[in-house]
Protein backbone atom coordinates (compact mmCIF):
# COMPACT_ATOMS: atom_id res chain seq x y z
CA UNK A 1 0.00 0.00 0.00
CA UNK A 2 1.06 3.45 -0.38
CA UNK A 3 2.07 5.70 2.25
CA UNK A 4 0.92 8.91 2.65
CA UNK A 5 0.01 11.61 5.43
CA UNK A 6 -3.65 10.11 6.14
CA UNK A 7 -4.53 7.34 8.21
CA UNK A 8 -5.55 4.62 5.51
CA UNK A 9 -6.79 1.21 5.62
CA UNK A 10 -3.22 -1.16 5.62
CA UNK A 11 -4.84 -3.57 2.87
CA UNK A 12 -7.27 -4.34 0.59
CA UNK A 13 -10.62 -6.09 1.82
CA UNK A 14 -11.88 -8.26 -1.25
CA UNK A 15 -15.96 -8.20 -1.38
CA UNK A 16 -17.32 -11.65 -1.57
CA UNK A 17 -17.64 -13.56 -4.64
CA UNK A 18 -19.32 -16.26 -3.84
CA UNK A 19 -22.73 -17.63 -5.91
CA UNK A 20 -26.02 -15.85 -4.86
CA UNK A 21 -29.29 -17.77 -5.50
CA UNK A 22 -31.40 -15.69 -8.36
CA UNK A 23 -35.51 -15.74 -8.56
CA UNK A 24 -35.82 -13.19 -11.44
CA UNK A 25 -39.26 -11.08 -11.05
CA UNK A 26 -39.50 -9.96 -14.54
CA UNK A 27 -40.75 -6.37 -15.57
CA UNK A 28 -44.12 -7.71 -16.61
CA UNK A 29 -44.90 -9.99 -13.52
CA UNK A 30 -43.70 -6.94 -11.15
CA UNK A 31 -46.59 -4.90 -13.02
CA UNK A 32 -49.13 -6.88 -12.26
CA UNK A 33 -47.54 -7.38 -8.71
CA UNK A 34 -49.05 -6.13 -5.61
CA UNK A 35 -48.08 -2.48 -4.44
CA UNK A 36 -45.53 -4.43 -2.14
CA UNK A 37 -43.00 -7.35 -2.48
CA UNK A 38 -41.52 -9.59 0.24
CA UNK A 39 -38.15 -9.76 0.75
CA UNK A 40 -36.09 -11.65 3.41
CA UNK A 41 -32.62 -10.94 4.53
CA UNK A 42 -29.94 -11.96 6.73
CA UNK A 43 -31.11 -10.24 9.56
CA UNK A 44 -34.72 -8.78 8.11
CA UNK A 45 -37.82 -9.81 6.22
CA UNK A 46 -38.72 -6.75 4.03
CA UNK A 47 -41.28 -5.24 2.38
CA UNK A 48 -40.96 -3.47 -1.15
CA UNK A 49 -43.44 -0.94 -1.62
CA UNK A 50 -44.12 0.48 -5.06
CA UNK A 51 -44.15 3.93 -4.87
CA UNK A 52 -44.33 5.23 -8.51
CA UNK A 53 -43.77 3.09 -11.78
CA UNK A 54 -43.70 3.84 -15.25
CA UNK A 55 -40.38 5.81 -15.47
CA UNK A 56 -38.43 5.76 -18.18
CA UNK A 57 -34.70 4.89 -16.63
CA UNK A 58 -35.03 7.46 -13.55
CA UNK A 59 -31.24 8.32 -12.30
CA UNK A 60 -31.36 10.16 -9.27
CA UNK A 61 -34.69 11.47 -6.31
CA UNK A 62 -34.36 14.54 -4.10
CA UNK A 63 -37.09 14.87 -1.29
CA UNK A 64 -38.37 18.50 -0.74
CA UNK A 65 -38.99 19.74 2.26
CA UNK A 66 -42.51 19.89 1.81
CA UNK A 67 -42.94 16.29 0.89
CA UNK A 68 -42.46 16.58 -2.50
CA UNK A 69 -40.20 14.28 -4.34
CA UNK A 70 -38.38 14.52 -7.58
CA UNK A 71 -36.83 12.28 -9.95
CA UNK A 72 -34.86 12.41 -13.15
CA UNK A 73 -35.48 10.15 -16.01
CA UNK A 74 -31.92 10.10 -18.14
CA UNK A 75 -33.79 10.75 -21.39
CA UNK A 76 -34.44 14.29 -20.11
CA UNK A 77 -37.35 15.14 -17.88
CA UNK A 78 -37.36 15.90 -14.38
CA UNK A 79 -40.47 14.24 -12.74
CA UNK A 80 -42.98 15.00 -9.46
CA UNK A 81 -44.44 12.96 -7.03
CA UNK A 82 -46.58 15.13 -5.01
CA UNK A 83 -48.69 13.29 -2.20
CA UNK A 84 -47.96 10.15 -3.19
CA UNK A 85 -48.72 10.45 -7.24
CA UNK A 86 -46.54 10.72 -9.85
CA UNK A 87 -47.94 13.45 -11.71
CA UNK A 88 -47.95 13.64 -15.85
CA UNK A 89 -46.52 16.57 -16.50
CA UNK A 90 -42.48 17.14 -15.91
CA UNK A 91 -41.15 19.85 -14.02
CA UNK A 92 -40.49 22.94 -16.96
CA UNK A 93 -37.78 24.62 -17.62
CA UNK A 94 -34.92 21.90 -18.37
CA UNK A 95 -32.43 23.17 -20.19
CA UNK A 96 -31.14 20.88 -23.96
CA UNK A 97 -30.09 17.49 -22.25
CA UNK A 98 -28.51 15.16 -24.70
CA UNK A 99 -29.45 11.60 -23.78
CA UNK A 100 -26.85 9.42 -25.73
CA UNK A 101 -25.68 6.37 -24.60
CA UNK A 102 -25.00 6.65 -21.07
CA UNK A 103 -25.91 9.73 -21.21
CA UNK A 104 -28.66 12.61 -20.67
CA UNK A 105 -30.22 13.76 -16.87
CA UNK A 106 -28.47 12.56 -14.21
CA UNK A 107 -28.32 13.69 -10.42
CA UNK A 108 -30.25 16.20 -8.26
CA UNK A 109 -28.77 17.94 -4.87
CA UNK A 110 -30.57 20.24 -3.06
CA UNK A 111 -29.36 23.30 -1.71
CA UNK A 112 -28.40 23.41 2.42
CA UNK A 113 -30.65 25.77 2.43
CA UNK A 114 -32.97 24.70 -0.05
CA UNK A 115 -36.25 25.55 2.41
CA UNK A 116 -35.08 28.74 1.86
CA UNK A 117 -33.74 29.33 -1.03
CA UNK A 118 -35.06 26.68 -3.18
CA UNK A 119 -31.93 26.47 -5.37
CA UNK A 120 -31.92 23.10 -6.89
CA UNK A 121 -28.72 21.39 -8.63
CA UNK A 122 -29.17 18.77 -11.45
CA UNK A 123 -26.58 17.24 -14.10
CA UNK A 124 -27.16 16.23 -17.36
CA UNK A 125 -24.64 15.42 -20.63
CA UNK A 126 -24.67 18.68 -22.72
CA UNK A 127 -23.46 18.28 -26.51
CA UNK A 128 -22.23 20.82 -29.06
CA UNK A 129 -19.98 20.84 -32.13
CA UNK A 130 -16.95 20.24 -29.76
CA UNK A 131 -18.73 16.78 -28.40
CA UNK A 132 -20.73 15.92 -25.55
CA UNK A 133 -19.75 16.55 -21.36
CA UNK A 134 -21.29 16.54 -18.08
CA UNK A 135 -22.78 19.91 -16.98
CA UNK A 136 -24.26 20.58 -13.60
CA UNK A 137 -26.67 23.17 -13.47
CA UNK A 138 -28.89 25.56 -10.33
CA UNK A 139 -32.07 26.98 -11.02
CA UNK A 140 -34.74 27.78 -8.49
CA UNK A 141 -37.17 25.13 -8.31
CA UNK A 142 -40.96 26.79 -7.52
CA UNK A 143 -44.39 25.02 -8.40
CA UNK A 144 -43.33 22.57 -10.68
CA UNK A 145 -41.18 24.85 -12.55
CA UNK A 146 -37.15 25.38 -12.59
CA UNK A 147 -36.33 29.49 -13.15
CA UNK A 148 -33.42 31.23 -13.39
CA UNK A 149 -31.71 27.90 -14.63
CA UNK A 150 -27.42 28.93 -14.65
CA UNK A 151 -24.40 26.45 -15.60
CA UNK A 152 -21.87 26.45 -12.85
CA UNK A 153 -19.42 23.68 -14.41
CA UNK A 154 -18.61 22.10 -17.59
CA UNK A 155 -16.19 19.29 -17.70
CA UNK A 156 -13.38 19.93 -20.37
CA UNK A 157 -12.43 19.29 -22.69
CA UNK A 158 -15.00 18.20 -24.45
CA UNK A 159 -15.39 14.76 -26.41
CA UNK A 160 -17.10 12.02 -28.66
CA UNK A 161 -18.86 8.97 -27.35
CA UNK A 162 -21.69 8.41 -24.85
CA UNK A 163 -19.75 6.79 -21.43
CA UNK A 164 -18.71 7.46 -18.17
CA UNK A 165 -20.62 10.72 -17.42
CA UNK A 166 -20.57 9.82 -14.31
CA UNK A 167 -22.58 13.29 -12.71
CA UNK A 168 -23.08 12.36 -9.29
CA UNK A 169 -23.26 15.11 -6.68
CA UNK A 170 -23.23 15.89 -3.00
CA UNK A 171 -22.73 18.55 -0.42
CA UNK A 172 -20.70 18.06 2.26
CA UNK A 173 -21.55 19.80 6.07
CA UNK A 174 -19.57 22.54 5.01
CA UNK A 175 -21.38 23.34 1.85
CA UNK A 176 -18.73 22.21 -0.69
CA UNK A 177 -20.64 20.67 -3.54
CA UNK A 178 -18.55 17.41 -4.84
CA UNK A 179 -19.09 16.35 -8.66
CA UNK A 180 -17.58 13.02 -10.18
CA UNK A 181 -16.67 13.07 -13.65
CA UNK A 182 -16.23 10.05 -15.39
CA UNK A 183 -13.06 9.74 -17.79
CA UNK A 184 -15.30 9.26 -21.21
CA UNK A 185 -13.94 6.03 -21.82
CA UNK A 186 -10.86 6.82 -22.35
CA UNK A 187 -8.97 5.77 -19.63
CA UNK A 188 -5.25 7.64 -19.86
CA UNK A 189 -7.62 11.04 -19.63
CA UNK A 190 -7.86 10.13 -16.12
CA UNK A 191 -4.22 10.36 -14.96
CA UNK A 192 -4.04 13.71 -17.33
CA UNK A 193 -4.42 16.87 -14.20
CA UNK A 194 -5.14 19.00 -16.76
CA UNK A 195 -8.33 17.15 -18.13
CA UNK A 196 -11.00 16.84 -15.83
CA UNK A 197 -12.11 13.71 -16.94
CA UNK A 198 -11.67 10.91 -14.36
CA UNK A 199 -11.96 13.11 -11.37
CA UNK A 200 -13.97 14.77 -8.61
CA UNK A 201 -14.61 17.88 -8.43
CA UNK A 202 -15.14 20.48 -5.81
CA UNK A 203 -16.57 23.94 -5.82
CA UNK A 204 -18.51 26.28 -4.20
CA UNK A 205 -22.27 26.87 -4.27
CA UNK A 206 -21.98 29.35 -6.87
CA UNK A 207 -19.95 27.18 -9.32
CA UNK A 208 -16.44 28.91 -8.21
CA UNK A 209 -13.12 27.46 -6.62
CA UNK A 210 -12.26 27.22 -3.27
CA UNK A 211 -8.93 28.76 -2.67
CA UNK A 212 -8.27 25.36 -0.71
CA UNK A 213 -8.38 22.80 -3.48
CA UNK A 214 -5.41 20.93 -3.45
CA UNK A 215 -4.29 22.32 -7.01
CA UNK A 216 -5.61 25.67 -7.09
CA UNK A 217 -2.98 27.85 -9.49
CA UNK A 218 -0.24 25.14 -10.30
CA UNK A 219 -0.07 25.16 -13.98
CA UNK A 220 -1.33 22.55 -15.93
CA UNK A 221 -3.68 21.61 -13.51
CA UNK A 222 -7.75 22.35 -13.50
CA UNK A 223 -8.53 24.25 -10.17
CA UNK A 224 -11.34 22.60 -9.72
CA UNK A 225 -10.06 18.76 -9.61
CA UNK A 226 -10.23 17.88 -5.86
CA UNK A 227 -9.30 14.41 -6.84
CA UNK A 228 -7.88 12.25 -10.16
CA UNK A 229 -7.39 8.66 -11.18
CA UNK A 230 -10.91 7.87 -10.97
CA UNK A 231 -12.58 5.87 -13.53
CA UNK A 232 -16.64 6.22 -13.22
CA UNK A 233 -17.77 7.16 -10.00
CA UNK A 234 -21.16 6.31 -9.66
CA UNK A 235 -22.05 6.45 -5.83
CA UNK A 236 -21.09 9.48 -3.70
CA UNK A 237 -22.40 10.22 0.29
CA UNK A 238 -21.16 11.92 3.11
CA UNK A 239 -19.98 9.79 6.41
CA UNK A 240 -22.65 10.72 8.92
CA UNK A 241 -20.52 11.21 11.71
CA UNK A 242 -17.25 12.42 9.87
CA UNK A 243 -18.45 14.44 7.17
CA UNK A 244 -16.05 12.91 4.92
CA UNK A 245 -17.14 12.13 0.87
CA UNK A 246 -17.16 8.16 0.34
CA UNK A 247 -17.53 7.10 -2.89
CA UNK A 248 -18.05 3.98 -5.31
CA UNK A 249 -17.22 3.53 -8.75
CA UNK A 250 -17.21 1.32 -11.85
CA UNK A 251 -13.92 -0.66 -12.53
CA UNK A 252 -13.53 -2.46 -15.84
CA UNK A 253 -14.04 -6.34 -15.68
CA UNK A 254 -13.67 -6.58 -12.02
CA UNK A 255 -12.30 -4.12 -9.69
CA UNK A 256 -15.46 -1.87 -8.64
CA UNK A 257 -14.34 0.21 -5.86
CA UNK A 258 -15.18 1.97 -2.13
CA UNK A 259 -13.23 4.85 -1.74
CA UNK A 260 -12.98 7.50 0.81
CA UNK A 261 -12.48 11.07 -1.11
CA UNK A 262 -9.49 13.08 0.38
CA UNK A 263 -7.80 16.31 -1.10
CA UNK A 264 -5.12 15.45 -3.87
CA UNK A 265 -4.82 12.27 -3.97
CA UNK A 266 -4.29 10.11 -7.14
CA UNK A 267 -6.59 6.90 -7.05
CA UNK A 268 -4.54 5.39 -9.10
CA UNK A 269 -7.03 4.70 -12.77
CA UNK A 270 -5.56 3.33 -15.15
CA UNK A 271 -2.13 2.85 -13.60
CA UNK A 272 -3.57 0.43 -10.97
CA UNK A 273 -6.65 -1.79 -10.41
CA UNK A 274 -8.18 -4.87 -9.98
CA UNK A 275 -9.89 -5.19 -12.97
CA UNK A 276 -8.83 -6.71 -16.51
CA UNK A 277 -10.11 -4.91 -19.81
CA UNK A 278 -13.38 -6.65 -21.27
CA UNK A 279 -11.91 -8.04 -23.92
CA UNK A 280 -10.07 -10.30 -20.63
CA UNK A 281 -6.61 -8.68 -21.79
CA UNK A 282 -4.20 -7.09 -18.49
CA UNK A 283 -5.04 -3.02 -18.39
CA UNK A 284 -1.58 -2.84 -15.76
CA UNK A 285 0.19 -5.67 -13.98
CA UNK A 286 -0.01 -3.45 -10.97
CA UNK A 287 -3.30 -3.16 -7.67
CA UNK A 288 -1.13 -0.80 -6.59
CA UNK A 289 1.77 1.61 -6.55
CA UNK A 290 3.35 4.12 -4.41
CA UNK A 291 1.73 7.55 -4.24
CA UNK A 292 -1.52 5.85 -5.43
CA UNK A 293 -4.65 5.20 -3.25
CA UNK A 294 -6.13 1.38 -3.63
CA UNK A 295 -9.60 1.38 -2.30
CA UNK A 296 -10.95 0.38 0.94
CA UNK A 297 -13.03 -2.54 -0.47
CA UNK A 298 -13.18 -3.71 -4.28
CA UNK A 299 -15.71 -5.99 -5.87
CA UNK A 300 -14.15 -8.52 -7.55
CA UNK A 301 -15.83 -9.91 -10.18
CA UNK A 302 -17.83 -6.73 -11.06
CA UNK A 303 -21.30 -5.45 -9.79
CA UNK A 304 -21.46 -2.45 -11.65
CA UNK A 305 -22.34 -0.14 -8.07
CA UNK A 306 -24.85 2.23 -8.51
CA UNK A 307 -25.66 4.55 -5.72
CA UNK A 308 -24.42 4.74 -2.72
CA UNK A 309 -25.56 6.06 1.61
CA UNK A 310 -25.00 5.47 5.06
CA UNK A 311 -27.69 3.82 6.65
CA UNK A 312 -28.48 5.80 10.10
CA UNK A 313 -32.52 4.91 10.50
CA UNK A 314 -33.80 3.27 13.81
CA UNK A 315 -35.51 0.73 12.03
CA UNK A 316 -32.77 -1.34 11.37
CA UNK A 317 -31.07 -1.35 13.98
CA UNK A 318 -28.48 -3.88 13.00
CA UNK A 319 -27.66 -2.05 9.75
CA UNK A 320 -26.79 1.34 11.15
CA UNK A 321 -23.35 2.78 10.45
CA UNK A 322 -23.29 0.35 7.07
CA UNK A 323 -22.79 1.26 3.48
CA UNK A 324 -25.98 0.58 1.24
CA UNK A 325 -24.51 0.24 -2.62
CA UNK A 326 -27.03 -0.37 -5.33
CA UNK A 327 -25.71 -2.47 -8.18
CA UNK A 328 -26.79 -2.23 -12.13
CA UNK A 329 -24.84 -5.71 -13.42
CA UNK A 330 -25.81 -7.91 -10.11
CA UNK A 331 -29.18 -6.58 -9.99
CA UNK A 332 -28.73 -6.44 -6.03
CA UNK A 333 -28.20 -4.02 -2.73
CA UNK A 334 -24.77 -4.70 -1.38
CA UNK A 335 -24.36 -4.29 2.92
CA UNK A 336 -20.60 -3.52 4.04
CA UNK A 337 -20.11 -2.77 7.27
CA UNK A 338 -17.59 -0.21 8.41
CA UNK A 339 -15.32 -0.24 10.77
CA UNK A 340 -12.66 2.27 12.28
CA UNK A 341 -9.71 1.50 13.39
CA UNK A 342 -6.23 3.20 14.70
CA UNK A 343 -4.90 2.86 11.34
CA UNK A 344 -7.87 3.87 9.03
CA UNK A 345 -11.11 2.19 8.20
CA UNK A 346 -11.68 -1.91 7.28
CA UNK A 347 -14.99 -2.70 5.29
CA UNK A 348 -16.02 -5.92 4.80
CA UNK A 349 -19.19 -7.10 2.45
CA UNK A 350 -21.94 -8.64 5.05
CA UNK A 351 -24.63 -9.66 2.76
CA UNK A 352 -26.01 -8.68 -1.04
CA UNK A 353 -29.87 -9.04 -0.94
CA UNK A 354 -32.96 -8.12 -3.56
CA UNK A 355 -31.81 -10.37 -6.30
CA UNK A 356 -35.27 -12.19 -6.62
CA UNK A 357 -36.28 -8.64 -7.20
CA UNK A 358 -34.67 -8.45 -10.52
CA UNK A 359 -33.97 -5.09 -11.26
CA UNK A 360 -31.23 -2.24 -12.02
CA UNK A 361 -30.42 -0.41 -9.12
CA UNK A 362 -29.84 3.08 -10.13
CA UNK A 363 -29.87 4.80 -6.87
CA UNK A 364 -30.15 4.05 -3.02
CA UNK A 365 -30.96 7.01 -0.53
CA UNK A 366 -32.53 7.40 2.99
CA UNK A 367 -35.50 9.75 2.97
CA UNK A 368 -35.89 12.06 5.41
CA UNK A 369 -38.75 9.52 6.82
CA UNK A 370 -35.38 7.14 7.88
CA UNK A 371 -36.40 4.09 5.03
CA UNK A 372 -34.11 3.19 2.49
CA UNK A 373 -35.65 4.44 -1.19
CA UNK A 374 -34.45 2.55 -4.62
CA UNK A 375 -34.65 3.73 -7.89
CA UNK A 376 -34.86 0.86 -10.52
CA UNK A 377 -32.90 1.68 -14.11
CA UNK A 378 -35.34 -0.37 -16.22
CA UNK A 379 -38.34 0.88 -18.60
CA UNK A 380 -40.43 1.31 -16.97
CA UNK A 381 -38.32 1.90 -13.57
CA UNK A 382 -39.79 2.18 -10.36
CA UNK A 383 -39.41 4.54 -7.43
CA UNK A 384 -39.70 1.80 -4.01
CA UNK A 385 -39.52 2.15 -0.72
CA UNK A 386 -37.79 -0.75 1.89
CA UNK A 387 -39.87 -1.18 4.63
CA UNK A 388 -40.04 -3.25 7.94
CA UNK A 389 -41.97 -6.28 6.63
CA UNK A 390 -45.60 -6.53 8.55
CA UNK A 391 -45.94 -9.03 11.46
Amino acid sequence: MPQTTHRRLKHVVSALTGSFAVITLTASVLAHARDTVPIDTQHYSLALEIVAGNLEHPWSIAFLPDGEMLVTERPGRLRRIVDGELLAEPVAGLPDVAASGQGGLLDLALHPAFADNQLLYFSYSDQTSDGMTTRVARARYESGQLQEVEPIFEALPRSSGGRHFAGRLVFDPDGYLYISVGDRGEMARAQDPADHAGSIIRLHDDGSVPEDNPFVDQAQVRDEIFTWGNRNPQGLTIHPQTGEVWSNEHGPRGGDEINLIRSGLNYGWPEVTHGVNYSGFSITPHTELPGMESPLLHWTPSIAPSGMTFYTGSDFPLWQGQIFSGALRDRLVSRVSVTETDEGYQLHEEERFLQEFGQRIRDIRQGPDGYLWLLTDENPGQVVRILPAAE
